[in-house]
């Protein structure tokens, strides 16, 4: 990766957390989409990614964003955004849109619950 961009993977409990910092353009999303991937096991229940140390945002990373949504949908794990609210990348994803398509986060703690709680099985009904 380019040194635009640092990328820090951890799990917890099925979930795993990607922080990201520095800028994410064209120059380096297909590296991070790729180790974005790589370090989210398909027994994962979903990938939150944390952008609130995101300097730069560009349209490259904007589709980046919708192509793991999407690329992760396909193995039925869910996506959740951090970007807190006054953040130069939530502006960059409500300009483009994306907030209508992603689940943006304040927090990391709120991403991880959105996650687990999507994956929860519901409740048998009893007739």
């Amino acid at each position: 990766m380019t040194e635009l961009s640092n990328v820090t993977i951890a799990a917890a409990d099925g979930v795993v957390i990607a922080s990201l910092t520095g800028e994410i353009d064209l120059s380096n999303a297909t590296e991070i989409t790729d180790a974005l991937l790589g370090g989210v096991p398909n027994e994962a229940l979903g990938l939150v990614i944390d952008l609130s140390d995101v300097s730069y945002l560009d349209s490259a990373g904007v589709r980046m964003l919708a192509e793991l949504d999407h690329r992760l949908g396909w193995r039925a794990q869910v996506l959740r955004v951090v970007a807190p609210e006054a953040s130069r990348s939530r502006r960059v994803l409500v300009i483009a849109g994306l907030e209508r398509v992603l689940s943006l986060e304040a927090s990391v703690d709120a991403a991880r619950t959105s996650v687990e709680a999507s994956n929860q099985d519901p409740e048998p009904s009893v007739e």
